[in-house]
C-alpha cells in the first residue's frame, strides 16, 4: 500500500464544525480503502469534540510525520503541546490561531511532497490574521505559498462546476478589477483544470456577463462590449471553446448551464449562490491552477451549529474524494504521457 494516496486535512476554525464534520467522515470506514487520512491539529481537541458528539468508539493513531501513517487508520500529527480552549460556537483569537498553525502544518507536509493533496475544513476569514496570513481565504494563501501566479476559484459538484474571475473582494470593487488579460487567465485555468484533473478532453465553457442582461448591448453597462466578449474571442483564439456573455439570472433559471463543463461567473455571489443552490450539501471547493491539490467543504464554520451534532458532513466528505480523484488523474496523466504507446491506447479507449 505504499502508493496509497496520503490526504492531509487541517481542521480549520477549533470553535466550529470543522472537526465534527472530519470524525463523521472518518468514521466510515470505507474510506480508509481509498486513502490514508493524516489530520493536522490535536488529540484533545478532537477529543473535546467527540466527547460532545457522544462518540466512544472512534480514535485517532497519533503520529508525528506523514511517514508513519497507518494506511487502515485515521492518522492524527498532534501540532501543538498546549491546551487550547475551545468555546463552541464562539469567534475567538484562540480559534484563529489553532485553525492557522494546522493549516501552515498541513501545507508544508503537502508542498513537501509527503502527503499527496490537502482538504481544508472551514476557517473564519477574520480570526486567522497574523503576521503570516494577511488573505482573504484558503485559496490566496495557497496560492501565495505555492509561488503560484494565479489560481481559480473552482466550486465543483456532479450537476455544476463553477468558477470566480473576482474572489473574496467587495462588490463595488469588481468592475475595476476586470480585464481581458485576467479572465482569459481564468479561462485558461479552467480549460487546463477540466482536461488535466476531470478529464474532459474538449472542454464547453460559459461566460457570465457582469451586468444585468449582459450588458443589454451597451445600454446597461459597459464592460461586456469593452472587456468580457474580447476577452472570450481571446479565449476562442487560443482554442479554447468560451460562449457567451449570458445574463445570469436566465442562464439558470433555465438550466442552461446543463449544457456546459463549466460556468465562468465575473464575481463570488454570481457564482456561488446558483452553484450551492443546485448542488446543496455536495459542493465542493476547488482551487484550480496549483501545483498542489487542495479542496473544501463549501460551507463555513458554522458557528450556529458547533457543538449540536447537527453538521452535515456531505460536502467535506465530497471534498475528500474529489481530492482523491484529482491525485489519480494526474497520476495516471502523467503516466500516460511518460508512456506514448499506453496513451494511444488510452485515446482509441475513449472515441
Amino acid at each position: 500500500m505504499g502508493n496509497k494516496i496520503k490526504i492531509g486535512i487541517s481542521i480549520g476554525d477549533v470553535n466550529g464544525i470543522g472537526l465534527e464534520v472530519i470524525i463523521k467522515t472518518l468514521m466510515d470506514k470505507r474510506v480508509l480503502e481509498y486513502c490514508t487520512p493524516i489530520v493536522y491539529g490535536h488529540t484533545k481537541v478532537a477529543s473535546f469534540h467527540r466527547k460532545t458528539m457522544e462518540l466512544n468508539d472512534f480514535n485517532f493513531n497519533v503520529i508525528s510525520n506523514p511517514a508513519q501513517a497507518h494506511d487502515r487508520r485515521a492518522n492524527m500529527i498532534n501540532c501543538w503541546e498546549e491546551d487550547v480552549r475551545i468555546e463552541l460556537g464562539m469567534t475567538t483569537d484562540t480559534g484563529g490561531k489553532y485553525a492557522f498553525i494546522s493549516l501552515e502544518n498541513a501545507l508544508n507536509d503537502l508542498i513537501a511532497g509527503n502527503t499527496d493533496a490537502l482538504v481544508t475544513a472551514p476557517i473564519n476569514k477574520h480570526n486567522i490574521q497574523n503576521d503570516n496570513f494577511q488573505f482573504a481565504g484558503h485559496t490566496e494563501y495557497i496560492q501565495s505559498k505555492t509561488d503560484s501566479a494565479d489560481s481559480l476559484m473552482f466550486l465543483v459538484s456532479e450537476d455544476i462546476r463553477v468558477g470566480v474571475v473576482t474572489g473574496h473582494i467587495p462588490v463595488n470593487d469588481v468592475p475595476g478589477k476586470l480585464s481581458v488579460e485576467k479572465i482569459v487567465s481564468k479561462l485558461s485555468l479552467m480549460n487546463e483544470s477540466l482536461r488535466k484533473d476531470f478529464w474532459i478532453q474538449k472542454p464547453k465553457i460559459a461566460v457570465l456577463g457582469l451586468n444585468p442582461h449582459a450588458g443589454d448591448n451597451g445600454l446597461i453597462g459597459k464592460e461586456e462590449l469593452d472587456i468580457i466578449i474580447p476577452a472570450i474571442e481571446a479565449a476562442n483564439a487560443k482554442s479554447i471553446f468560451a460562449f457567451g456573455p449570458y445574463a445570469a439570472d436566465g442562464f439558470f433559471a433555465a438550466h442552461t448551464y446543463t449544457k456546459f463543463d463549466a460556468v465562468l461567473a465575473m464575481y463570488h455571489d454570481q457564482g456561488l449562490i446558483p452553484f450551492k443552490q443546485i448542488a446543496f450539501h455536495n459542493g465542493v471547493n476547488f482551487t484550480a491552477g496549483l501545483p498542489v491539490v487542495r479542496t473544501s467543504p463549501d460551507h463555513g464554520t458554522g458557528y450556529d451549529i458547533a457543538g449540536k451534532n447537527l453538521a452535515s458532513e456531505n460536502s467535506f466528505r465530497e471534498a475528500l474524494f474529489t481530492a482523491i480523484n484529482i491525485v489519480e488523474r494526474r497520476r495516471e496523466s502523467k503516466e500516460l504521457t511518460a508512456n506514448p504507446l499506453k496513451l494511444s491506447k488510452f485515446s482509441k479507449d475513449r472515441d
